[in-house]
């Protein structure tokens, strides 16, 4: 296996490992605050407004090119519009999703976003199929497999491994309590499905324009400005808009520092680099996380079927990232040999000169 250079891969492995931490105690924190009556949208609005607030003079100071030299052309506007749309629906679904299960479930449903991701790729010719090919078939097989662990996750509960607390943090709703899996996991599998749509869309922003504080700081200010009037509307009650001190405002203050700060940039900054798949490697980190927390934190208990449903979406999603290494792999072989060749050629060419 080749040395890993520290800058290139030793940083945003550990910078990815802490982001899906932080992932999972948002989702965790978010549940607790839900369940004492924090409505999905008014968390959404102000996360989404002081993330823009924290991006703004982050992404002017620290960026390469600064706001000045942003340019809304047509292709790179109708790229971000579709991208603030998808962002904001992902977020709904997801938000809404856990609010119906838990982070232990959200979690194992988010590794279905690399076979998502392959999926569109394909769609979008960024991935190469050729059948003959074992990488092609472990990548197929792969997202079967893991679509397969997913609907059994979702669909199935199982016996109790673990029972629920009665000491928990949070009150438990009835709705809560009677999980509605299926439900739910339309509307997690929904958000991947966006996830993966949103990355694909990044890939392409940052392709035309290659700034990603600047990227991160629009994609938040976007999603801002459509979730506002939509929140408005959607919670009348103004008394559900006061910010008291307590879990509400910890875990507000907590996403917007690190859900659309730090997280946001941090898989921006990764995806030209890295790929979309890269992000996806650390979702089964995610897994053993937020069983923990929700067991530990959010008293819920743990069953089987989320646990059988993980390990058969763990082996799908590796046969995956298996074949993405061994893509790679191939074509790191194929420059090095190109790079060879190259001069010989050059060597034979100035030889014929010569004579």
């Amino acid at each position: 296996m080749a040395s890993w250079d520290c800058k290139r891969d030793v940083v945003p492995f550990i910078a990815m490992a802490i982001a899906e931490c932080c992932t999972v105690s948002l989702h965790t924190l978010y549940k607790a605050a839900n369940s004492n009556g924090l409505h999905y949208f008014v968390f959404m609005t102000y996360s989404y407004g002081f993330g823009t607030l924290l991006l703004f003079p982050i992404s002017t100071v620290f960026s390469r090119r600064g706001l000045t030299s942003f340019n809304f052309k047509l292709p790179l506007l109708c790229r971000f519009v579709l991208l603030w749309i998808m962002g904001f629906l992902a977020r709904v679904f997801g938000y809404k999703g856990l609010e119906y299960s838990s982070p232990a479930l959200s979690s194992a449903i988010s590794t279905l976003a690399p076979a998502f991701t392959f999926i569109l790729a394909i769609i979008f010719r960024m991935e190469d199929v050729d059948l003959k090919r074992s990488s092609t078939r472990a990548k197929i097989i792969g997202t079967i497999v893991s679509v397969s662990g997913a609907l059994l996750a979702v669909l199935y509960e199982g016996p109790t491994l673990l029972s629920s607390q009665s000491g928990s943090i949070i009150t438990q709703s009835p709705l809560t309590t009677q999980t509605n899996w299926v439900i739910a996991g339309l509307l997690l599998v929904t958000e991947q499905l966006l996830n993966s749509g949103t990355y694909i869309l990044l890939i392409q922003i940052l392709r035309i324009y290659p700034a990603e504080l600047i990227v991160s700081f629009v994609y938040c200010l976007g999603v801002t400005i459509i979730t506002i009037p939509v929140s408005l509307v959607a919670e009348s009650d103004l008394s559900a808009w006061i910010l008291r001190p307590g879990i509400t405002l910890a875990v507000i203050v907590y996403s917007a520092f690190f859900g659309q700060v730090f997280i946001l940039t941090i898989r921006i900054c990764c995806l030209p680099s890295k790929g979309p798949l890269y992000i996806s490697i650390f979702k089964p980190i995610s897994i053993i996380v937020a069983a923990a927390a929700s067991v530990i934190f959010l008293g819920d208990a743990l069953h089987i079927g989320s646990v059988v449903g993980a390990i058969i979406l763990l082996l799908g999603f590796y046969a995956v990232l298996w074949a993405k290494a061994k893509e790679q792999r191939s074509t790191e072989n194929l420059r090095a040999s190109v790079d060879e060749e190259t001069p010989l050629l050059q060597g034979s060419r100035e030889v014929k000169y010569l004579e």
